[in-house]
């Protein structure tokens, strides 16, 4: 398993709309999201940011991440979430959410 950290900017007149998505998550982008081996998933938001964190119990990330971007529901999904969303300057090439190092860990 491997931890996985990424934060991204949510505009903030939108905040709410956000949030009231995320309280009745489409029960197929539920259902691609465990079938690509993703388990423990949250989101948090603080201020103008949103905060991801999940946990991958799969041995092929680069294909099972593949996979959820060909999913038809996902895509329709993510054409309504991506306007929200705000990606840092920071995010490396071809990251939406930028991806963050775990600098430290207890269980």
């Amino acid at each position: 398993m491997k931890r996985y950290g990424s934060v991204i900017g949510v505009k903030s007149e939108l905040i709410e709309e956000y949030k009231r998505y995320h309280t009745a998550v489409w029960p197929e982008v539920l259902a691609t999201i465990h079938d690509c081996n993703i388990r423990n998933y949250s989101i948090f938001l603080k201020d103008d940011l949103l905060f991801g964190y999940f946990e991958y119990h799969g041995t092929d990330f680069r294909t099972d991440m593949a996979k959820m971007a060909a999913d038809p529901k996902t895509q329709e999904w993510w054409k309504i979430m991506g306007p929200m969303q705000r990606p840092l300057d920071s995010r490396a090439d071809g990251e939406w959410w930028a991806n963050m190092e775990e600098v430290f860990h207890l269980d």
